[in-house]
């Protein structure tokens, strides 16, 4: 988590996109090749990164749902019942514990423990105080605008 690329901010590692094959095996809970290492770390601390989180989660409960609609010996809407109900208690536990699952990720692609919620944590940071730069100078500018209206 250290070091001079971390503390700017900038990726210490190549950020190198995993194949699909492997992109599915890691939504599943998998791990990735040392050379993904960088991508696992900005998949878990990008702008969109619980959207991702949420994806991955769809992913693993594709396949249950998938036999359940198959295979349950009842009725369509039974069957629909009880997917839903397990999409939906799925979706919860998945949001209760997202933050530890993306740092599990991270730790498991070998980084320290606490190293994405330190980087989103930064980015955050990095957001407010842009979003501040910029409101501060909407602020000069109206005041400017109006003491050239009031003419001083």
């Amino acid at each position: 988590m250290g070091g001079p690329e971390a503390d700017r901010g900038a990726p210490a590692e190549p950020i190198v996109r995993p194949a699909p094959h492997r992109w599915f095996w890691y939504a599943l809970g998998g791990g990735l090749p040392e050379r993904n290492r960088g991508w696992v770390l900005h998949d878990t601390t990008t702008g969109t990164w619980w959207l991702r989180h949420i994806a991955r989660t769809l992913v693993q409960v594709a396949i249950p749902i998938g036999l359940v609609m198959a295979l349950l010996p009842a009725g369509w809407g039974l069957r629909a019942a009880a997917a839903g109900g397990g999409l939906a208690l799925a979706l919860f536990y998945s949001l209760a514990y997202m933050f530890e699952t993306t740092e599990n990720r991270v730790v498991k692609a070998g980084y320290p423990a606490g190293t994405a919620t330190a980087h989103r944590e930064r980015a955050g940071l990095g957001r407010q105080q842009r979003e501040s730069q910029r409101k501060r100078a909407a602020a000069a500018k109206r005041a400017a605008r109006y003491r050239n209206r009031a003419g001083h």
